[in-house]
């Protein structure tokens, strides 16, 4: 049994002729006949007695004939579906991104990619880099963006993002008339630091003790205009993106490049690898990759 003699079926019985059913469906009638004879066969009931010229359901044919019409109505919608997933009319995609990230990199390519498919959802988890490869690695994201380095294996990594970190004074810092500075010369000053699950956290600490101190942390945030705005109050120096420092307000901040060492500060959209995609999800990944690149050029 499959949809096509559930379908040559009702058509019979709503015609109540195999004639007129042969020719509504375009198939010949001895075809029609052998499909319905097969499902009495697998059924092992009569649907169909021949009155005259007319045909009418068995007692069995009307149990059939009810479920079949749901059953092919079901199927006709998951056809229908899979066809809008297929083209791309519908789908949702669950992506992670760091705060920070988030409102500097991607207002421009979402709005475009709705624009494009106004019909695909777009979920936005704000997490730091750590939970998102967690995310990623488990499956309840489809995609993510990070920081590199990536902490975990079999992920496959498109960079889009190759910068340093600076560091960030309030304009009457001491320090805020060098030309260049390097971490050890921080290590009197509070920090102002991002919270634990940014990938940032670790790695600005490690090279602290790499030289010898560990930094007294005043405050920690997941928003970069947060940390500005407690540098801007002098509760401490702060560590930010190339891209970031070029928004700060250059009446009140003062942006030094950091030496030694060079931090990088380095994104990539991620996901997991030889796991499946929705086509949603895939047109995503390739869509987003051709706007940095371009924004690249």
């Amino acid at each position: 049994m499959d949809i096509l003699h559930l379908s040559y079926f009702l058509e019979v019985a709503r015609q109540k002729s195999f004639t007129k059913a042969s020719q509504t469906l375009r198939v010949s009638q001895p075809s029609i006949s052998k499909v319905i004879k097969t499902l009495e066969n697998e059924l092992n009931v009569t649907l169909l007695e021949r009155t005259g010229r007319e045909i009418e359901l068995t007692d069995a044919g009307k149990a059939v004939f009810e479920k079949a019409q749901h059953v092919v109505l079901e199927f006709q919608d998951l056809t229908s579906e899979l066809s809008e997933i297929f083209n791309l009319q519908r789908g949702e995609i669950t992506i992670g991104l760091p705060p920070m990230v988030g409102a500097r990199f991607f207002p421009k390519v979402i709005g475009l990619f709705r624009q494009t498919y106004p019909h695909i959802q777009i979920k936005l988890i704000e997490v730091g880099s750590k939970q998102i490869e967690i995310g990623v690695e488990e499956g309840t994201l489809d995609i993510g963006v990070i920081a590199l380095p990536a902490s975990l294996d079999g992920l496959e990594i498109f960079s889009f993002v190759n910068e340093a970190l600076c560091i960030v004074l309030y304009r009457d810092h001491p320090l805020a008339e060098k030309p260049e500075l390097t971490l050890s010369d921080l290590k009197e000053e509070p920090f102002v630091l991002y919270k634990e699950d940014f990938s940032l956290y670790d790695h600005i600490l490690d090279q602290c003790q790499a030289r010898g101190f560990r930094p007294a942390i005043a405050c920690q945030s997941s928003q970069w205009d947060f940390i500005g705005e407690m540098v801007g109050a002098k509760l401490g120096i702060a560590l930010l993106p190339e891209t970031i420092c070029k928004g700060l307000d250059s009446e009140r901040f003062r942006c030094i490049p950091l030496t030694d060492p060079v931090i990088p500060w380095k994104l990539a959209i991620i996901r997991k690898k030889n796991r499946y995609l929705s086509f949603a999800a895939r047109e995503w990944l390739k869509f987003t990759k051709n706007f940095f690149l371009k924004q690249g050029q």
